[in-house]
């Protein structure tokens, strides 16, 4: 089984976390030892700190731990106003601060080029002083946030979320604006039409997202994946669907096979697949899982099993429209030479995941 224990030095935050016990015990502590190490999540206010926060912490079903401020926006937590988990160690600039809030008080979690404007903000500038400051774009930030408003939907349902907006953690029709830009119509206007229905499912290697109807399962990503959003997108056009939350057989086939692949107790899936692509990816991804557990194939060798021997770079296009990870185990392709290369799960879970999967393969 993937370890997650402690000790664990803050370079490899985003590779593992200490135990939930040692990270509890830790904000009760409120030890600075581990700033950078982990955040603390609270479901019940929606909000994010760092370890040391001085507020009074939460009790320990009401708490989740993540290794990064990016994970935590796609849970759909917002920063503390008391311990800055955002912030570094030195003044925040006042236009990122304007920024941040401009975002906060949206009601549609979004801040354009014309908004900007209307703030009398050069759009380049903004753009320039938050990467510098957050080293996170301010296009990624607000991507994150609207996708952690909706996905804090799916994982908490309707008036859980509800009840937090109208704690002040975002207005309830701003959440609806941003669910349905991302997912498509609210959940209440999803009746008599196609739909797509999702859960979050967590993982020693972070969130992911599972989406799936009667045909099977159409996705599974890790929720800071780059290009999510586009991929939902795509599935809506294509499927002519909406995305609710909700659950499906194939949902919790998927959830309990994750967990018996992630404790070592199988390395194989079998679930009901149903990819959207063209026919040549369909081919691709089919390769793809005849790749056995903890083997890899290069991209010109998977161009000869597809029966393209030249088309090497088409192959790799493919790779990486797969949206169904692990199960459709893109992660095993690799350049010629052995080194990895290309993951939009990021290639530490490239590693990660061929080195469990060599631990473990019979």
């Amino acid at each position: 089984m993937i370890q997650l224990e402690h000790p664990v030095p803050v370079t490899a935050a985003v590779h593992q976390l200490p135990s939930f016990r040692t990270m509890y015990r830790a904000i009760s502590r409120r030890d600075p030892a581990y700033e950078g190490v982990f955040y603390t999540c609270v479901k019940t206010t929606g909000i994010f700190c760092r370890p040391t926060c001085r507020a009074k912490f939460a009790k320990a079903e009401n708490v989740e731990f993540v290794a990064s401020v990016t994970e935590a926006l796609h849970g759909g937590y917002r920063p503390c106003r008391l311990c800055h988990p955002m912030d570094a160690n030195r003044p925040v600039p006042a236009l990122v601060e304007r920024l941040r809030r401009a975002v906060e008080e949206s009601a549609e979690g979004r801040v354009t080029d014309k908004d900007l404007a209307a703030m009398a903000i050069e759009p380049s500038t903004a753009r320039r002083q938050f990467k510098a400051y957050y080293s996170m774009t301010f296009h990624a930030y607000q991507r994150a946030r609207r996708m952690g408003l909706a996905l804090h939907g799916i994982k908490s349902g309707k008036p859980v979320v509800e009840a937090q907006l109208e704690g002040g953690y975002e207005s309830t029709s701003g959440f609806r604006e941003a669910f349905a830009r991302i997912f498509g119509d609210a959940p209440s206007a999803a009746k008599g039409r196609a739909c797509l229905v999702g859960r979050r499912i967590e993982t020693p290697l972070g969130t992911m997202l599972a989406l799936a109807d009667d045909a099977g399962l159409r996705l599974l990503e890790f929720v800071d994946r780059r290009g999510l959003e586009r991929e939902l997108m795509l599935l809506r056009r294509r499927l002519k669907c909406v995305i609710v939350p909700g659950n499906n057989p194939t949902l919790d086939a998927t959830a309990a096979q994750l967990a018996r692949y992630f404790a070592g107790e199988s390395l194989t899936f079998d679930l009901p697949l149903a990819p959207v692509g063209s026919d040549f990816q369909r081919r691709v991804w089919a390769e793809l899982q005849r790749i056995p557990p903890a083997r890899t194939r290069s991209y010109l060798e998977m161009a000869g099993h597809v029966g393209v021997p030249k088309a090497a770079r088409a192959i790799g296009r493919a790779n990486g429209s797969n949206m169904i990870a692990l199960v459709i185990p893109c992660h095993r392709v690799i350049n010629a030479n052995g080194t990895l290369c290309g993951y939009a799960g990021g290639l530490w879970r490239k590693q990660r995941l061929l080195d469990h999967e060599r631990k473990f393969a019979s």
